[in-house]
């Protein structure tokens, strides 16, 4: 699995440090915070490939923590997780530009799939950006 960095944000701290380990074992740089603006200063020190967002947090809740991912890092993927059978906060989350979503508990072969996933699509969305346009009007 090729290394890229993955940010996690829940407010059980449990599972975070637990998700964050078993990432860690699969070569990936994952960190983690229990609040969304505490993830959104840690995006503004290091931006990540992929941010996994709890829905329902105290505070900002995540599909306020999303549009602001989506607004300042438009390339970095993010994957909603909700525990609180909240299917159409997450569906709500897709249509302000989320990758996809998990519910709590997530599987953590799943849960690789879909970073994976949301890293390649990160990747090819910088090389069509990186590369010039046909349009451009040189031969």
């Amino acid at each position: 699995m090729e290394e890229f960095s993955v940010l996690l944000v829940d407010d059980e701290e449990d599972f975070l440090r637990t998700i964050i380990k078993r990432l860690a074992k699969r070569g990936l740089k994952a960190q983690g915070a229990t609040r969304g603006e505490q993830a959104l200063a840690m995006l503004a020190e290091e931006p990540r490939d992929v941010v996994v967002l709890d829905v329902k947090m105290p505070g900002m809740d995540g599909l306020e923590v999303l549009k602001r991912i989506k607004a300042s890092w438009p390339s970095t993927e993010v994957i909603m997780l909700t525990g609180h059978a909240s299917i159409d906060a997450a569906m709500e989350g897709m249509g302000c530009g989320a990758f996809d979503y998990l519910m709590k508990p997530a599987d953590l072969e799943d849960l690789l799939y879909k970073l994976e996933d949301a890293y390649r699509k990160k990747c090819v969305n910088e090389r069509r950006q990186a590369s010039p346009s046909d349009n451009s009007g040189q031969p």
